[in-house]
């Protein structure tokens, strides 16, 4: 027997906005695998599922997820974890993959899924949906997200003034993630637009780091990666 590969969407932040499914999966899986820092610290998603998890309870599979754009590390990289996970998973061990938000909404999983369909396409994959960061900022910050014939959109913040711009005056409200890196240009954007008053910005949302900014006193802060921006006109 191969064990299963399970997806699990542990939420954005809250460890009590896990599902009650996700928490079941949590029990019964015997290897907990988990995106890990190189520097050995716990990744966001592990410090989630820390209250559920005891520490010589389960298997706890660390995996590290290479930072690099070259194709050739990226292949080798991910080939290695892949294979780690398949080397439980082919002794009969269900793994269960805990990722912050959901499982299939700009995941690492999602990778990881297509990978292992590709190189062990004998493994079944399950998926237990989470509660995203979206939703969790959209109830943190009191922000309906759509309404009626609302139009909404998830777009990854961009160097791009004009695409950015393009999608604000588009869509009734737009969330845009990874927006740290892009802060200033977003700023100017909505300085543009007379938007400045109709966006918010929240870093680990739900979470006990949460940070919730003033985005008129934003201009050259360096901003955390789990950092959004909602803008809801």
């Amino acid at each position: 027997m191969i064990g299963t590969l399970y997806g699990l969407g542990v939420g954005p932040g809250d460890p009590e906005l896990i599902t009650v499914k996700a928490f079941r999966k949590l029990k019964e899986s015997p290897v907990i695998a988990y995106p890990k820092k190189r520097k050995g610290s716990k990744s966001y998603a592990h410090r989630i599922i820390d209250v559920y998890v005891k520490p010589g309870e389960k298997e706890m599979l660390g995996l590290v997820f290479p930072m690099t754009k070259d194709p050739v590390i990226l292949e080798r990289e991910w080939t290695k974890t892949v294979e780690a996970v398949w080397e439980q998973l082919k002794e009969g061990k269900d793994v269960a993959f805990v990722t912050e938000g959901d499982p299939l909404l700009y995941s690492t999983f999602i990778h990881m899924m297509n990978l292992m369909k590709e190189l062990h396409p004998e493994v079944e994959i399950k998926t237990v949906p989470g509660i995203s960061s979206i939703n969790g900022a959209a109830s943190r910050l009191g922000i309906a997200l759509a309404e009626g014939d609302d139009h909404v959109a998830i777009i990854p913040a961009r160097d791009d003034y004009e695409a950015m711009k393009k999608v604000i005056q588009e869509n009734d409200c737009v969330v845009f993630i990874k927006v740290a890196k892009v802060i200033d240009l977003m700023l100017e954007v909505l300085r543009e637009l007379d938007l400045l008053d109709k966006a918010s910005v929240v870093t680990k949302v739900t979470s006990d780091e949460e940070i919730i900014w003033d985005v008129r006193e934003l201009d050259n802060v360096e901003l955390e990666y789990l950092t959004l921006m909602v803008v809801r006109k």
